[in-house]
């Protein structure tokens, strides 16, 4: 059984989030909570395996409240939930170690995929969101002068390693990477546990940041 918190500040998209979860044999609503604040404190006492995270809030927004989850060491993962278009917070809350972000107009379906997703260990970051939150965010990465950033990460990597980390910076599936690289899925897979274990990253997500802020990839590219 999946167990979600709900952290959103409108109790309609909450009632209308619930009504949508508890009818799947395989989640359980937890708990709500109509702040960021209030959903640091639950996430502590009901140990959820997914917070559904509204980024604007009163008081303590969702990007200090994942922030927190996360410093806090809890195994929770955090899915943000976004206007996507308006929000200028999504990479910042993806740096807050949250495991993806998610279209508050999703349909349905996208939503329990998400979840499901991201209860399972993985990130939600389609290729095509991807380019357009790093397009959108670019002005906050750093300067261009980062080859010795880009020449540390790789050092640390084999070959191999390297091109299917280029293939997940670009937000691509293991199905994807293996069918570019002529690999295996479950290979593939291999490959992407040991680049996050060398470079200590929790998720995907983070993969594509460290990516893009080491000049490996370069909005546009």
């Amino acid at each position: 059984m999946i167990r979600v918190l709900l952290v959103d500040d409108q109790p309609l998209l909450r009632m209308g989030f619930r009504l949508i979860l508890e009818a799947e044999p395989d989640i359980e609503v937890v708990g709500e909570a109509a702040d960021g604040a209030a959903g640091v404190v639950m996430a502590s006492a009901l140990h959820p395996d997914v917070v559904l995270m509204d980024v604007r809030m009163p008081g303590m927004d969702g990007i200090a409240a994942t922030a927190s989850i996360v410093a806090a060491g809890q195994e929770s993962k955090v899915l943000i939930l976004t206007t996507f278009d308006l929000d200028q917070y999504v990479f910042a809350g993806l740096r807050a170690g949250a495991s993806g972000f998610l279209l508050k107009d999703a349909p349905p379906a996208e939503l329990l995929t998400a979840i499901r997703t991201v209860a399972g260990g993985d990130a939600v970051l389609a290729p095509t969101a991807t380019r357009r939150l790093i397009d959108q965010f670019a002005p906050m990465l750093p300067g261009p002068d980062r080859q010795n950033d880009k020449d540390t990460v790789l050092s640390q990597l084999t070959d191999r390693e390297q091109a299917v980390f280029a293939q997940m910076a670009a937000g691509r599936s293991n199905r994807e990477i293996g069918a570019e690289l002529h690999l295996s899925e479950g290979t593939v897979k291999t490959h992407v546990g040991r680049i996050l274990a060398k470079l200590d990253l929790r998720d995907r997500v983070q993969a594509v940041i460290l990516a893009y802020e080491s000049g490996l990839i370069t909005p546009g590219s």
